[in-house]
């Protein structure tokens, strides 16, 4: 898929029947940053984005996930409990924490960034937006961690910095 707002090409994988980009959004936007303030982590890793910035990064035809359109990924891929182990990327993550990428979804250890600008090692997680909000504060997320084979889904605060994976519509 090539985004036709700044001709960057990404990967895209089908997943039951979903298709997913199989790479990181890594579209300029406002309120998005590369890991450690470093350009050559954007290249690696792609952008990370406020939830604000998020909402609108994907491109025309593709949207960030629901909460239902992640758990049906997990689903497919076995569940929530060994999600984690078959999206992460077969390198990258720290003391053995790689996975399978048994779908080719190739979830890379990203990193995160904080509302307060500071950054969470970039070889132990993964975090990726969704599209759901709750009393405004906080916003919908998928985590991945070195030392889990699952997935956490939880509301995490919208100024922080997590990655993007686009959901074709």
């Amino acid at each position: 898929m090539t985004d036709s707002r700044d001709g960057q090409t990404y990967k895209t994988v089908k997943i039951g029947d979903q298709v997913w980009m199989a790479q990181n959004l890594n579209y300029e936007t406002a309120n998005s940053y590369c890991y450690n303030d470093n350009a050559t982590n954007c290249t690696k890793y792609g952008r990370l984005y406020t939830m604000t910035a998020a909402k609108s990064a994907c491109p025309s035809g593709w949207h960030l996930p629901t909460q239902t359109e992640w758990n049906t990924l997990f689903t497919t891929v076995g569940g929530q409990s060994v999600a984690g182990t078959k999206l992460k990327s077969t390198s990258g993550w720290c003391e053995n924490g790689n996975g399978t990428d048994a779908f080719s979804f190739s979830a890379l250890p990203a990193g995160e960034r904080n509302y307060d600008g500071s950054f969470i090692p970039e070889d132990s997680f993964a975090s990726f937006w969704g599209f759901a909000e709750d009393d405004g504060y906080g916003a919908y997320c998928m985590h991945l961690s070195f030392s889990s084979d699952g997935v956490d889904l939880s509301f995490d605060g919208k100024d922080n910095g997590y990655s993007v994976r686009c959901l074709k519509d």
